[in-house]
């Protein structure tokens, strides 16, 4: 594995797989990954759509603060 391409170290010190390192492995491990090519096919509900409303929250390069107040404001489970 090549630091950059295949991963990458978060500030937190915690290692990120990138959407290389998953196209290769060529399935959705279902762990909900930060760059899943693959929509979160193997993720388990409502896991998966928490997961697919951060990646929308985190696209539109909203702060941090906000992406919480987004899932929150968007998310369809939130009444059940």
């Amino acid at each position: 594995m090549i630091e950059g391409v295949h991963y990458y170290i978060d500030p937190k010190g915690k290692w990120v797989f990138t959407a290389a390192y998953h196209q290769g492995r060529g399935y959705c491990c279902g762990e909900a990954c930060k760059h899943c090519p693959f929509d979160y096919d193997a993720v388990p509900e409502p896991i998966k759509t928490r997961a697919q409303i951060i990646r929308v929250a985190a696209s539109k390069t909203l702060p941090d603060v906000q992406i919480e107040a987004y899932i929150d404001k968007n998310n369809p489970n939130k009444h059940l």
